[in-house]
């Protein structure tokens, strides 16, 4: 298992820039640890039942708009995929999870090697977790954040398509979701969507004192 950590999160001496966002590129497809890049510097994983808007959510983060492969078809990213910023600073795009049309055998695969980054990975800092905005998490994001609870890894849950609400269930939908969560102090959420680019802001300085190991507050 990881370091846990407790206390108050320390600011590192390296700092990242909103700026260098825009800057992602694909550095690799690794289906297997011993292709993962090298574990220094600082990452932020991006996690989630696939067809929840994962890709959608990083390409709009980074403003890229084909930076992360999207597709009708859930389960399409199929190894854990890294996007580099600099030198220091990367995203990563973990394998979707939940999809009952992906073969038995390959979501075994995917389980253990999610695992064992989520375990070993020095360089993580934390997870964005998207969930769906008119449903409840699911037992395997439940699962995902006792989890990350446990290690004391930061989670930040995008409530993805709330555009398909109005404001009012929008706002319940929120104040659901910080009931449910609020035993777990290490969590922060808020409203997302792509379409009408609402909270996109907000998730990148999200990302970015995340990745600049700052310490974050939870959203109102």
């Amino acid at each position: 298992m990881r370091k846990t950590r407790g206390g108050i999160i320390p600011v590192t001496s390296m700092t990242c820039e909103p700026k260098l966002l825009r800057k992602a590129e694909y550095s690799l497809s690794a289906h297997h640890p011993r292709d993962w890049i090298e574990d220094s510097g600082a990452e932020v994983a991006f996690a989630g039942r696939s067809n929840v808007g994962k890709s959608s959510a990083i390409n709009a983060i980074t403003a890229r708009k084909a930076l992360a492969r999207t597709s009708k078809t859930p389960g399409r990213t199929q190894q854990i995929i890294f996007f580099e910023l600099d030198e220091h600073f990367r995203l990563v795009d973990l394998p979707g999870y939940g999809y009952a049309k992906v073969p038995a055998s390959l979501q075994l695969h995917w389980g253990k090697t999610v695992q064992r980054y989520l375990q070993e990975r020095n360089s993580l800092k934390a997870l964005i977790l998207p969930i769906d905005s008119r449903r409840e998490p699911t037992k395997l994001d439940l699962e995902l954040l006792d989890w990350c609870a446990a290690a004391s890894l930061r989670v930040h849950i995008l409530l993805t398509k709330c555009d398909k609400l109005g404001r009012a269930k929008q706002l319940q939908s929120l104040r659901d979701a910080q009931r449910l969560l609020a035993s777990m102090p290490l969590v922060t959420l808020q409203l997302f969507s792509v379409p009408h680019a609402i909270g996109v802001d907000d998730a990148r300085k999200r990302v970015v004192d995340l990745l600049s190991d700052r310490e974050v507050t939870p959203a109102d």
